[in-house]
C-alpha cells in the first residue's frame, strides 16, 4: 500500500489515548460522534448475556470504528484511517465498568485490593477496504489497600471516568504492585500494537 501521511482520525475522546498518540508523533483529528444530529443511535457499550470480556471489548472497539467510518462519508470529510479503541477491566470473569458513584468506586477498589485482574484494550483501524484489529491483555496486581487509602482515592475525580475505577497514570500507580503486559495498553492504547496497525494501513510513522 502506498505510504500515507501521518494524519488519522481518532474516534475517541479519551485524553489518555490522545496523549499516547502524541508521544509517538501521530498527527490526528478527533472525530466526535456525538455532535452529529443525524448520527442515529450511539454504539452500545452494554454487555450481551454471557458475552466474554474479550469478545465484548473487541466488539465495542470494532463498532465504534465502523460507525466513525460511516460518519466520515455522511459528513463528506476527507477519508483517512480511523482509529478506535475500547478498554475494559475484568476480575473473576466479570467486567468492571466505570463507577457511577462513590459507593461503586469503593466497591471496585475493595475487590481489586491484593489481587490480580486483567485489563483488555482492543484497537481497531478502518480505512477504505482495510480493517485491522488487535486486542492486548495485561495482568495487573494491586497491593493490599487500606480502607483509608481507598476512601482517599475515591474522594478524588480519578476513579469516575475509568474502567475498573482507577487509572495507572494517576494516583492509582501507588496501588500497583506488578504488571505483566503493556503499560500503555493499561492506559487505553497499546502503542506497539497500534503502530503495527497503522503501518498496515500505510500510515508513515517513522
Amino acid at each position: 500500500m502506498k505510504p500515507l501521511d501521518k494524519k488519522i482520525y481518532l474516534a475517541s475522546k479519551s485524553p489518555r489515548r490522545r496523549e499516547l498518540l502524541r508521544q509517538v508523533g501521530i498527527d490526528f483529528d478527533i472525530l466526535s460522534l456525538r455532535s452529529d444530529p443525524a448520527r442515529g443511535i450511539d454504539v452500545s457499550e452494554d454487555t450481551f448475556a454471557d458475552e466474554p470480556a474479550l469478545d465484548y471489548v473487541a466488539r465495542v472497539a470494532r463498532e465504534k470504528g465502523a460507525f466513525a467510518w460511516n460518519v466520515l462519508h455522511l459528513r463528506r470529510m476527507p477519508l483517512r484511517p480511523v482509529l478506535s479503541a475500547d478498554t475494559t477491566v475484568t476480575i473473576d470473569g466479570e467486567i468492571l465498568g466505570k463507577p457511577a458513584s462513590h459507593k461503586e468506586a469503593v466497591a471496585m477498589l475493595e475487590r481489586l485490593s491484593g489481587r490480580t485482574h486483567q485489563v483488555l484494550t482492543s484497537v481497531a483501524l478502518h480505512y477504505t477496504d482495510v480493517f485491522e484489529q488487535v486486542t492486548q491483555v495485561s495482568d495487573v496486581r494491586f497491593a493490599k489497600l487500606t480502607p483509608a487509602a481507598i476512601q482517599a482515592y475515591c474522594a478524588t475525580p480519578e476513579p469516575y471516568d475509568k474502567a475498573g475505577g482507577y487509572g495507572i497514570q494517576g494516583l492509582a500507580a501507588l496501588f500497583i504492585e506488578h504488571i505483566e503486559g503493556s503499560h500503555s495498553g493499561i492506559m487505553g492504547l497499546p502503542v506497539f500494537e497500534t503502530a503495527q496497525l497503522l503501518q498496515k494501513a500505510g500510515v508513515c510513522i517513522l
